[in-house]
């Protein structure tokens, strides 16, 4: 087994994509600007990421950030309505977007030869975005039919919603992204026209562009399109909140009509570039990687009382990380089983750590997983932009060294510090049935 483990990080190395260079620019006016050249392909991603998600939306107001996301592809004076997306296709491209509770990203995927339609559509909805009072309160009506149909007809999903609520107390990460539906209701156009005034301005933007360019030709074509933005005047309050230390244990119980009880339970822990963080990721690995883990093997495999059980860790936030263990109940068995199963592997690595072998193993899917992803110029961009917004680009390069230091005693260490039942919020979901 050794022997295996060792070859197989062996070919890693050998197989493993390159790193690619990343250059840095700066303009005049506070964009910030990333480029990754790769010439595998004749294609480039741009991606435009914003510096505001759900965290920084103020209360009574949840869903600005993810509402504005719609409203970005409602064009412009001079591109209208779905004419960005058509333009995208048109070339060739494909364009998409998405919003989380610390940032908000925009991308398209082109020909490297027609990139520059990206530099002209971005800069223009950056400063000109139209926002018709009809449009907004139609696309307002999209997303609550949005949360209606992959929130709350989610069980699972609902039960997500309860345990953040539960979970943070002060920090703004307790909201949902999408929002909540009585907030969503009271949202207008002129809530979402300053919101995008303060927030949509190259101070508070970060370009990425990954792929076959020539990025001394490129920064000048972006200089071009966005120079003429000036930084918002609009002042942007900072996050100041800190979540208290949780001083017991937290139980939500929702009921709702559903196939088998699902349980839901997170800890929290620090965000990177914190140095347990490498060892919470490598704890999760150890637990949830594939059929090998611990909690597949143990609830799944050897006891039957799961047909799903999950550990997971990102650390990979802008405020306060939690790490995650969750599961679904084989039908006839109680989710209490379940909680208490999962409870007795952390209590093992508590009381012992796991083996060099084990860890090894995890840090190599780790490693695998990292590496092969950024083949794709999609996920050379979006990683370098995860971490711009995390804390900075260049900590991505220190990510693997830091996965690679992980010895099993840190794991028993973090999980000791961190997986303990004061600091942990359990969310339980309790199947009823359908009222006929």
């Amino acid at each position: 087994m050794r022997k295996l483990i060792v070859c197989f990080a062996i070919i890693l190395l050998i197989a493993a994509p390159s790193y690619a260079e990343v250059k840095e620019y700066r303009l005049p006016n506070g964009l910030n600007v990333l480029m990754i050249e790769d010439h595998k392909a004749p294609l480039a991603v741009f991606q435009i990421w914003y510096r505001v998600g759900s965290r920084n939306e103020p209360a009574g107001k949840t869903g600005l950030s993810h509402l504005l996301e719609h409203m970005m592809f409602k064009g412009t004076p001079k591109y209208g309505s779905k004419a960005f997306s058509n333009l995208v296709q048109k070339y060739g491209g494909t364009d998409n977007a998405y919003t989380t509770k610390d940032y908000t990203m925009y991308y398209q995927r082109l020909p490297s030869g027609k990139i520059d339609l990206s530099i002209e559509l971005e800069a223009d909805r950056m400063k000109n975005l139209l926002m018709d009072e009809k449009e907004t309160l139609a696309e307002r009506d999209v997303v609550m039919e949005e949360r209606r149909l992959r929130y709350e007809d989610d069980p699972q999903t609902s039960l997500y919603e309860e345990v953040m609520a539960a979970a943070f107390k002060v920090y703004p990460y307790r909201w949902p992204v999408i929002g909540w539906m009585s907030d969503l209701k009271g949202i207008g156009r002129d809530d979402l026209y300053d919101y995008y005034k303060k927030y949509y301005s190259p101070d508070n933007a970060v370009i990425v562009v990954s792929g076959d360019i020539n990025p001394d030709e490129l920064i000048k074509k972006i200089e071009a399109g966005f120079s003429g933005i000036k930084p918002s005047p609009v002042p942007r309050p900072e996050i100041t909140s800190e979540e208290p230390p949780q001083k017991g244990q937290r139980r939500v119980y929702l009921k709702r009509e559903a196939e088998l009880p699902y349980m839901l339970a997170v800890y929290h822990a620090p965000a990177f570039p914190d140095e347990d963080a490498y060892s919470l990721e490598v704890l999760a690995m150890v637990l949830s990687g594939g059929k090998s883990g611990r909690v597949y093997k143990s609830l799944i495999y050897e006891k039957k009382i799961a047909i799903s059980a999950f550990a997971d860790y990102s650390g990979l936030t802008s405020g306060p990380a939690l790490f995650y263990l969750g599961g679904t109940a084989s039908p006839g068995r109680d989710i209490g089983e379940v909680e208490r199963a999962f409870h007795e592997e952390i209590d093992k690595i508590k009381a012992g750590p796991p083996s060099g072998i084990e860890v090894q193993k995890a840090r190599n899917q780790i490693e695998a997983s990292f590496l092969m992803s950024q083949d794709s110029i999609y996920f050379q961009a979006q990683l370098t932009g995860m971490y711009e917004m995390a804390g900075g680009w260049r900590l991505k390069d220190s990510y693997l060294q830091g996965i690679r230091k992980v010895t099993p005693e840190d794991i028993q260490r973090v999980a000791r510090k961190y997986l303990i039942e004061d600091a942990g919020t359990v969310g339980i979901l309790m199947p009823v049935k359908e009222n006929k």
